[in-house]
């Protein structure tokens, strides 16, 4: 156990150095923050968390076995998740016919709580980057004298902690933004970059390899 506890800085630095790589998660809650606001990306990024829960659960019960195995499986979720990056970033650029009049971040956001959850939760568990990190890397991190299985669930409910900071810091540099982002033009601007990443990362993890 002492040397479980002695691997979670290590485990909270890595993770943390994960979360603020730009990539589908990153590029979900800036989305969520620019169209919903502060609301909207809270909800995405507790969908967020659930989804890195869940990848964790599923690594300490075998997932990364069948991923090691499987290339098929493997397969499948790379081009789900190829399939929805593609599908935001076409939501997300179909906004733009109706971005006009002020964009104020404190008015409730027009998407339901259970949709800004839903899209957290989607984008993760389409997200190649935390399925590999679930599977190959947290393991990593447990010692050789304690059990494999429950390790992988301690560090995989600790997971879900440390990304949430820092997308709690994303949201709140937003919402401090909100008089800048508030013009029309500059909303409009940062949705088009915001689909056009959101393209770049499926474009990207199209040509990847395992």
């Amino acid at each position: 156990m002492r040397a479980l506890l002695l691997n979670i800085p290590a485990f909270f630095a890595t993770t943390f150095l994960l979360a603020i790589v730009p990539g589908q998660g990153v590029a979900m809650v800036l989305r969520q923050s620019i169209l919903g606001g502060r609301k909207a990306a809270f909800y995405s990024v507790i969908g967020n968390s659930t989804g890195l829960f869940i990848w964790g659960s599923a690594s300490a019960v075998g997932l990364s076995v069948i991923f090691a195995q499987s290339q098929t499986a493997y397969s499948i979720l790379k081009w789900s998740g190829v399939a929805f990056l593609f599908f935001l970033s076409i939501q997300t650029l179909l906004t733009l016919r109706n971005v006009h009049g002020k964009f104020d971040l404190n008015l409730p956001s027009k998407s339901s709580p259970w949709a800004a959850f839903r899209l957290g939760l989607i984008t993760n568990l389409t997200n190649v980057k935390a399925a590999v990190f679930a599977v190959a890397f947290i393991p990593e991190f447990v010692p050789k004298d304690f059990s494999l299985g429950w390790g992988i669930f301690i560090f995989g409910c600790l997971w879900p902690i440390v990304s949430t900071s820092w997308y709690l810091i994303l949201i709140w540099s937003v919402d401090k933004s909100s008089v800048f982002i508030q013009k029309p033009l500059v909303r409009r601007i940062l949705t088009a970059i915001s689909a056009i990443g959101i393209a770049g990362l499926a474009i990207g993890l199209a040509l990847s390899s395992k």
